[in-house]
């Protein structure tokens, strides 16, 4: 009897350490904060805030109907063997502060992350270089050779675009190294909590419900559009909101798409604020057990078509495996002659020069690692 208590005593120390060491975890800096004072009372007058969190403007379950979080656990730790790259990715390092004034180019710099140079402006895109998509630096770490960027190669930043603070789209040791190059951040509501926690000037966020927009100098004008997603850092989900963004400048109008599952959203934003030169689109990380929240193969060129976009560029692909399938599936899915139709498909390596005003363009299938 005294040996089962002893054992008893020993899983409760256990049990409460476990605990008091989560919840100082989840208390440090990197999560940062949930809204509070006016930013919330703020939020809390947003049409897209009911009941304590942000909505989806159509019903969105975070899985399929039918599928529990049990059957997705089980398959992700002992029955998924999605296929990692067996080789180093190929890249092309663009040098980004060397780049004359008035060039148009966008670099994809893996996942989500990208920078533009657009009419005199430069762009960037939830970066995340610190070499891994999750608050703990062991896990989903990068493909060797997608990491190729840091932060000292990022010139002075015009418009930082931050469409949701998910680990990998919001990184913060990313963030902290970039604040003093950074003239505007612009993102959606709740969110500039996490960058003043962070030591960003309240006076450099700009945030955001769905359609607002802001207009900038030298005919600028960046409007921020919905999304079909969730956000979330810790526990605690949709106390921020995801977004999509238009981007106009003046020659070029560009659709900056975050993280999105397919729904009416594209169609409405297509209506009003097309046609697209370029729609960035997310192509990876999906499942049929999470379609609502992710686009699945094909409807990359649905949405393209609602937003009559003129070319796709793919993202959320080839850096990180954050989904049961192989790496390279969905950049072979997008390019094959029967998914893509009409659109032109950009599918530049990482860090290579994508030229905005080039419509003739090629890139090679650099995923055919052989």
């Amino acid at each position: 009897m005294a040996l089962i208590k002893k054992i008893m005593v020993a899983l409760l120390f256990i049990i409460i350490t476990i605990g008091v060491g989560t919840l100082i975890f989840l208390n440090t800096e990197r999560f940062g904060k949930h809204p509070s004072g006016e930013r919330l009372l703020k939020i809390e007058q947003s049409s897209n805030y009911k009941d304590g969190s942000f909505q989806n403007l159509n019903y969105t379950p975070m899985l399929t109907e039918g599928v529990g979080y049990g059957k997705v656990m089980y398959e992700f730790l002992f029955s998924s063997k999605p296929k990692e790259p067996s080789l180093q990715i190929p890249s092309v390092k663009t040098d980004l502060k060397a780049l004359k004034a008035n060039e148009n180019v966008l670099i994809w710099m893996g996942h989500s992350s990208y920078f533009m140079q657009l009419d005199g402006k430069k762009i960037l895109v939830d970066p995340v270089f610190s070499g891994n998509a999750s608050p703990l630096s062991f896990t989903t770490k990068a493909y060797n050779g997608t990491d190729i960027y840091t932060t000292d190669d990022i010139p002075e930043i015009d418009y930082l675009f931050l469409s949701h603070d998910h680990w990998d789209h919001m990184d913060y040791k990313t963030l902290k190294k970039l604040k003093p190059k950074i003239k505007n951040v612009i993102t959606g509501l709740g969110n500039g909590v996490h960058l003043e926690a962070w030591g960003f000037n309240p006076e450099v966020i700009l945030e955001g419900d769905w359609y607002d927009f802001f207009k900038f100098e030298k005919g600028f004008e960046i409007h921020i559009t919905p999304a079909r997603h969730f956000s979330g850092r810790g526990f605690k989900r949709a106390k921020t909101l995801w977004a999509s963004f238009v981007l106009k400048s003046p020659n070029a109008t560009i659709y900056i798409g975050g993280d999105s599952g397919y729904d009416t959203h594209f169609k409405d934003i297509g209506s009003k604020f097309g046609p697209f030169d370029l729609a960035i689109l997310e192509n990876g990380q999906y499942d049929e057990k999470w379609k609502y929240i992710h686009m699945l193969p094909g409807e990359q060129i649905m949405a393209a078509t609602d937003l009559n976009a003129k070319a796709i560029l793919p993202v959320h692909s080839g850096k990180f495996t954050l989904a049961n399938h192989d790496w390279d599936e969905p950049l072979v899915n997008i390019v094959d002659e029967e998914n893509r139709k009409d659109y032109k498909i950009l599918t530049p390596m990482v860090g290579e020069q994508v030229n905005l005003n080039d419509s003739l363009q090629q890139f090679k299938h650099w995923w055919n690692l052989k």
